[in-house]
């Protein structure tokens, strides 16, 4: 997020997106509820990591968990696991926490930007990061910390927007932002900073081709990419990768870097 006077500048500071979501953290669950898919989508990145057995013994983490949309989308996944879910933003935490969570799921705030200082003791069977990478100072940085704190073969699931290799995603982007994301955000909580730097960042984050090169680069193995159905089609994506070593699960088809949807018939 950014501030507003940078919103006016038309630039944004990633260090103020903690405070900003502070800000905006109790109107936050009813704007994203007005979105078609938004909670299903979340649900099926986390199903797409091939998590087995309900996540019984597993040890997963939700980073950049926000009010907690993304982790009840991984408990969906592995109802049996043990989840921790980290985000920077205390106002956001506040709000998941007053929700109904099993005693297998705790919330940590921490930024994800500095994993080290939150002292998380590995290795972790799976991460998911949902709507966070485009939001770190250092994305190569943060994914390599991400693989450091997972088991050999465990999964990475980065669920995220990606529109810069396509024209027809960047139009569509804009004009849902401007015409309907930006206005509605204004009303439900009194300012559209945010909103504004949710359209530029998402513009100015990597492509899918960039992305999933940057994880091969980063250490991640079997990197692969799916988009999401409904509007958000090759807007929305889920990038997997694996932590070096271990036997890959079977994962669902991918949509390849050129955005050629083949989860679709013809």
């Amino acid at each position: 997020m950014q501030c507003v006077s940078a919103a006016r500048t038309g630039r944004f500071d990633r260090t103020q997106v903690p405070r900003t979501f502070d800000a905006h953290a109790r109107a936050y669950d009813k704007l994203v509820a007005s979105n078609p898919g938004y909670h299903e989508h979340l649900r099926m990145s986390a199903r797409r990591m091939g998590l087995q057995n309900g996540g019984s013994g597993l040890r997963l983490l939700d980073l950049g968990c926000g009010t907690g949309a993304s982790t009840a989308a991984l408990l969906d996944a592995a109802p049996e696991a043990e989840i921790t879910a980290i985000d920077a933003s205390s106002e956001m935490l506040n709000q998941a926490r007053r929700k109904t969570w099993p005693s297998r799921v705790r919330f940590v705030q921490g930024n994800v930007d500095e994993l080290d200082r939150i002292k998380l003791t590995g290795p972790y069977d799976g991460i998911f990061a949902a709507y966070l990478l485009r939001n770190l100072g250092d994305t190569n940085a943060a994914l390599r910390s991400f693989r450091t704190l997972l088991r050999p073969g465990a999964p990475l699931a980065v669920h995220e927007y990606s529109v810069r290799d396509s024209m027809r995603s960047r139009m569509l982007w804009t004009t849902v932002c401007w015409g309907v994301i930006i206005p509605l955000g204004r009303i439900r909580s009194g300012s559209a900073d945010l909103y504004r730097y949710l359209w530029r960042s998402v513009l100015e984050f990597d492509g899918v081709e960039a992305l999933t090169a940057r994880m091969r680069a980063t250490g991640f193995d079997d990197v692969m990419v799916s988009t999401v159905p409904g509007w958000q089609q090759h807007i929305v994506h889920t990038f997997l990768g694996r932590s070096p070593g271990g036997q890959p699960d079977p994962v669902e088809a991918v949509t390849p870097p050129e955005g050629v949807d083949i989860t679709k018939d013809g």
